[in-house]
């Protein structure tokens, strides 16, 4: 197996890691209901459960 001739330094090591950085997720806003939540996902609203703006189920609780 190869073996690194030289200690890989710090600021090289970091240099070659920028790339990798976290990213906010996406939000979407309802337009019946008027609230943000992340697309293509399931969100409840006053025990509502909602989808797409439709209601899926009354009286949930999303536990």
């Amino acid at each position: 197996m190869a073996h690194p001739k030289r200690k890989t330094s710090k600021s090289r090591r970091d240099k070659r890691r920028t790339h990798y950085k976290a990213t906010a997720p996406s939000l979407t806003t309802c337009q019946t209901t008027g609230t943000v939540h992340l697309p293509h996902r399931a969100y409840e609203v006053d025990g509502v459960l909602y989808y797409n703006g439709k209601v899926l189920i009354e009286n949930a609780t999303v536990a």
